[in-house]
């Protein structure tokens, strides 16, 4: 076994878990601009009202992609280790210390002893173990949980404090999933309970914050949990957080979000996008950002509709896109075009630029030879079937319908026909599970590489229903080996493979921009760039 005792993890850990410098916290304007800046001495006591544009239809940390309400619910649960934003190093947090096999088929977690969760049990091996074998049974929200835990044989509980997972085969990502919010660890109760009991009345955990309520589409409220004191190693408080309530409220309007920071209604907001820039520079607010790792915002094609079979097409796609126009025109000031379908900011990036270029050059003639010829109206055609695809979308991101009207505007460029359509943020698992669609628009952010088996390989969800390829080999032995340059080699490769192929059709990154007020301090990222409000204090 591989030691761990949480002053530095495994030789191939560190090298997953490791961020590029890109991935460092920047921030826009003048004064105290990083989010966790900011003078005086900090206070207890308060309320953080924040912002956000949308919500995902469920309280359960455990069931929520959409960062708009992982930024509450991340509050709630803490989990086994976390994870550095500024060095990818992960640390300990309920797990005190662990232990890797050599072939990193075996994680054993040592727990801390004496904490509980809000409703007064305690932290257990057992809980543990409940939380992880329950995540198979929740079903299509849960696609992240149930990644992580892919290939799982058995969890055990050693002793009351001491934690065994042993997978099947090598799952080299498996102790970075452990700090993210996905498997955060709910109290025996929650687990228990249907998932749609969990979506619905919400979970209990044993992190920093309580829910207190979750009025659907309207708010979510927290209080400060009382006695708090195993909070992450990361943080520079320790103890009980210093805001006695945070409120989390649903605002789809960006001008509204605005106008309600400007004014004093609220502390912070999320979703600040290029228009909203220059009223908030200078004035009572800052602007913070961080990119995102992960997959980068792309559409997603269906693999398996016989238009979007022919990789001629799909590659067309791709060639049609003017990446840098998109990112400029719609995107927060600073935001990369895609140059790969992993952002820059992911351990094992590969710069694909050369594979990614606007050709419409290209883009065109790739239609020709696959039989598609324009008709009077510009859209091209084949066997009297006009080339129209339906993009399925979701507003839990106020750039996605400007970024999709530009994509429809230079796709037609080249005789193709594209459809936008709006549907619920709650639907989302529903539509990638049930395969209706010609492409869907979305992102996913995750600090390890193994995003892309997560999104990519055939054996797991395939929700972009890939054929069967050599892509799936390269996945599979990514996620087994212990050897950090090997797995780079094959994340690189998949990264090509993917690209090459158009898959999917890479476009913009992700930079999660907020707006906060300045007399907020210490509102700060974490490694996946959503936010931790345990050191955040109001003055």
């Amino acid at each position: 076994m591989t030691p761990h005792a949480g002053s530095r993890p495994a030789r191939w850990a560190a090298s997953a878990a490791l961020l590029t410098t890109g991935a460092l916290l920047t921030a826009c304007g003048a004064g105290d601009g990083a989010p966790g800046a900011g003078g005086g001495r900090a206070t207890s006591g308060g309320t953080l009202t924040f912002a956000v544009s949308s919500d995902a239809g469920c309280a359960d940390p455990q069931q929520v992609g959409s960062n708009d309400t992982i930024y509450s619910l991340r509050q709630i649960v803490d989990s086994l280790t976390d994870q550095d934003p500024k060095t990818g190093k992960i640390t300990p947090w309920l797990a005190k210390s662990w232990d890797v096999s050599p072939d990193a088929t075996t994680f054993t977690f040592r727990l801390r002893p004496g904490v509980t969760f809000s409703d007064g049990t305690k932290l257990t091996a057992q809980v543990v173990k409940d939380n992880f074998d329950a995540v198979p049974e929740l079903g299509a929200l849960a696609t992240l949980p149930r990644g992580y835990l892919s290939g799982v044989e058995s969890t055990t509980a050693l002793d009351p404090l001491t934690v065994r997972v042993r997978f099947k085969e090598p799952n080299a990502q498996f102790l970075q999933a452990t700090s993210t919010h996905s498997l955060g660890i709910e109290s025996a109760a929650s687990v228990r309970r249907t998932p749609e009991q969990r979506c619905a009345e919400g979970v209990v955990g044993s992190g920093p914050f309580v829910l207190k309520s979750y009025v659907q589409n309207q708010s979510v409220t927290l209080a400060k949990r009382t006695g708090y004191a195993w909070g992450s190693p990361l943080w520079s408080k320790k103890g009980e957080a210093y805001l006695d309530k945070l409120v989390f409220k649903v605002v789809p309007e960006a001008g509204v979000r605005v106008g309600s920071l400007q004014s004093g209604q609220v502390d912070a907001i999320g979703g600040v996008g290029k228009a909203n820039e220059p009223t908030l520079k200078g004035g009572q607010a800052r602007l913070a950002q961080r990119a995102n790792p992960g997959s980068v915002f792309n559409l997603g094609l269906n693999n398996s509709r016989p238009v979007l079979k022919d990789v001629r097409v799909r590659q067309a796609i791709s060639y049609a896109l003017d990446r840098r126009q998109i990112a400029d025109t719609v995107y927060p000031t600073g935001t990369r075009q895609a140059t790969s379908i992993l952002a820059h900011t992911t351990p094992d990036y590969r710069d694909l630029t050369a594979q990614l270029p606007f050709d419409a050059a290209k883009a065109a003639s790739l239609l020709d030879s696959a039989g598609w010829q324009a008709g009077a109206d510009g859209i091209r055609a084949k066997g009297g079937t006009r080339l129209s695809l339906t993009v399925k979308w979701f507003a839990n991101s106020t750039t996605n319908q400007p970024a999709l009207e530009l994509i429809q505007q230079q796709l037609k460029a080249v005789g193709i026909d594209v459809v936008l359509k709006q549907l619920q943020i709650a639907q989302i698992a529903q539509v990638q599970q049930s395969g209706d669609f010609d492409g869907l628009w979305g992102n996913l952010t995750r600090a390890d590489p193994d995003i892309l088996r997560t999104q990519y390989s055939t054996a797991l969800v395939n929700a972009y229903h890939l054929p069967k390829s050599p892509l799936d080999s390269l996945l599979t032995r990514q996620a087994a080996t212990t050897d950090p340059a090997e797995r780079t080699r094959l994340v690189g490769e998949a990264q090509q493979l993917i690209v090459r192929n158009a898959y999917v059709v890479p476009v913009v990154e992700l930079l999660t921009q907020l707006g906060v007020s300045r007399k907020v301090h210490h509102l700060d990222f974490d490694a996946s760039s959503r936010i931790q409000l345990h050191d955040t204090w109001i003055g």
